[in-house]
C-alpha cells in the first residue's frame, strides 16, 4: 500500500522527523486560505498523486502570493499528471499540498527498505539528492552508501554517524543527522513498512536537516496490525481491477497485453507470463488464485479478466496440489457459465486428479480447449488470440 506525500510527512511528524509545515488543498480557496495561515510567502504547492517525477511534469510550482497559490492550485486540480512513473495514461490530481519554502542549501537521499539479499533493513544514502535514485546507482555507484541494519540491535548511532560523515555533515548537522535518521528508523519499523524514502533530505542555508519529500510503502500483510494507517489508503489511486481483486484474496496485478491470466501460485504465473511473451503473445495480467481456490473466487477472477477490454483469450493454467484438479475443472466450468465468457478459453491442468479434472472440462458442453503442458498451452491460446 502507498500513501500520499502530505499523508506521510503527517507520520514523519508524529515520530520527530523535521518536515516542512504545510496543508492539504482539495481546492484552490482553501489552498490559498491555508497559504494564508502557512506565514509569510513563498509557498510550494505540490499535485498529490502515487508516482514520482511530479516536478518534471509540471506538478510542482512555487508561488510567492495567496492569490498565485490559488492560481496554481485551480491549475492542477483536475489535471491529469503525466510522469515517468504514471505511464502515458497519466493520473488525475483531486488535492495539492501547500507547503511553506525553504532555503536550501545542500539536497540528500535517504531511504530505508529490506534487503532481500542480506534479510535485513537496509539503511541507504547518498549524496544525489533530488534524483532518480536508479540513476544515481548507474551512473556514480561509489555515491550510494549503505548500512545493512542487524534486526536485534536495531540502527545504531555509529551507523548513523557513519552515514552523516559520508554525506559530508559535520559539527552540529552530524548530531541532526542521527536524530534523523533514528527517526526514520523508528517509524520504519513502528509502522511495518516496505520502504521509506526521503528524497530529497535537505540541508537549509539556517542548518536544519529537513525530509523535504517523502515517500512510503507498506507491507500488506502487516495492515491488520495498523488500522489507522489503511484508513490512508486512496482507492482513486489504485488500479480498481486489482483492488477488487484484493477483496477475494486475489494477487492481481494489471498489465498492458491481451492475453488474461489465471494461474494458481505466484511463481507458476510469474513462468506462465514469460511462456506467453516466449511463443509470441502479451500477458494481460498477473493473477495468482492461490492453492485453496474456491468457484467463487474462480468467478470473480474471470469477471476480473473479462472486465479489461484488451482481454481477447484467457489462459487457465493449473498445478492441483492441495487443491485437486478435479474440484479445480468443476470451478473453471461453473465461473465459465456464470460469467458466460466469450473469448477462447485453454486450461492446462496439471497434478491430482488432472485426468478426471479433463474429463470434467470435455464433458461440459463449452468451448474449452484442453493442453497438455505449459508450452502447449500457451502456444495454443496465441494461436487462437491470433485468429480473433
Amino acid at each position: 500500500m502507498n500513501i500520499h506525500e502530505y499523508q506521510a510527512k503527517g507520520i514523519l511528524r508524529r515520530f520527530g522527523v523535521a518536515v516542512p509545515d504545510g496543508h492539504v488543498g482539495y481546492n484552490s480557496a482553501s489552498a490559498r486560505e491555508w497559504a494564508k495561515r502557512l506565514g509569510d510567502g513563498p509557498w510550494v504547492v505540490k499535485a498529490q498523486i502515487h508516482a514520482g517525477g511530479r516536478g518534471k511534469g509540471g506538478g510542482v510550482k512555487l508561488a510567492r502570493t495567496p492569490d498565485e497559490v490559488r492560481d496554481i492550485a485551480r491549475e492542477m486540480i483536475g489535471m491529469t499528471l503525466v510522469t515517468h512513473q504514471t505511464g502515458p495514461e497519466g493520473k488525475l490530481v483531486r488535492r495539492v499540498l501547500v507547503e511553506k519554502g525553504c532555503n536550501i542549501a545542500r539536497e540528500l537521499y535517504v531511504s530505508l527498505l529490506v534487503d532481500r539479499s542480506t534479510s535485513k533493513v537496509t539503511l541507504m544514502a547518498s549524496t544525489e539528492g533530488g534524483m532518480d535514485i536508479e540513476e544515481v546507482a548507474e551512473k556514480t555507484p561509489e555515491k550510494i552508501f549503505m548500512e545493512a541494519i542487524d534486526p536485534l540491535v536495531g540502527l545504531t548511532s555509529f551507523q548513523c554517524r557513519k552515514i552523516a560523515f559520508s554525506l559530508g555533515l559535520e559539527g552540529k548537522l552530524t548530531n541532526k543527522a542521527v536524530h534523523l535518521l533514528e527517526g526514520l528508523y523508528t517509524t520504519f519499523i513502528a509502522c511495518d513498512c516496505s520502504m521509506l524514502e526521503i528524497n530529497p533530505l535537505v540541508v537549509t542555508a539556517e542548518g536544519d536537516l529537513m525530509a523535504l519529500d517523502a515517500k512510503f510503502g507498506f507491507d500488506d500483510n502487516a495492515l491488520f496490525r495498523h488500522p489507522k494507517l489503511n484508513d490512508l489508503r486512496d482507492y482513486d489511486e489504485e488500479d480498481s481491477n486489482e483492488t477488487e481483486a484484493s477483496q477475494y484474496d486475489l494477487s492481481y496485478i494489471s498489465l498492458h497485453g491481451n492475453i488474461g491470466c489465471l494461474v494458481n501460485g505466484a511463481g507458476l504465473a510469474m513462468a506462465t507470463m514469460d511462456i506467453i511473451k516466449h511463443y509470441g503473445g502479451d500477458p494481460a495480467n498477473f493473477l495468482d488464485v492461490g492453492g485453496g481456490a474456491t468457484i467463487e473466487r474462480v468467478t470473480e477472477a474471470f469477471k476480473i479478466i473479462l472486465s479489461d477490454k484488451n482481454v481477447k483469450g484467457i489462459l487457465v493454467n493449473i498445478f492441483g496440489g492441495i487443491m485437486k484438479c478435479d474440484v479445480i475443472a468443476t470451478g473453471v466450468v461453473a465461473a465459465a457459465k456464470q460469467v458466460g465468457i466469450k473469448v477462447p478459453l485453454v486450461v492446462r491442468l496439471e497434478g491430482t486428479n488432472v485426468d478426471k479434472g479433463k474429463q470434467i472440462l470435455a464433458e461440459s458442453g463449452l468451448n474449452i480447449v484442453s493442453a497438455d503442458g505449459m508450452a502447449d498451452g500457451a502456444q495454443k491460446i496465441v494461436q487462437a488470440v491470433a485468429a480473433c
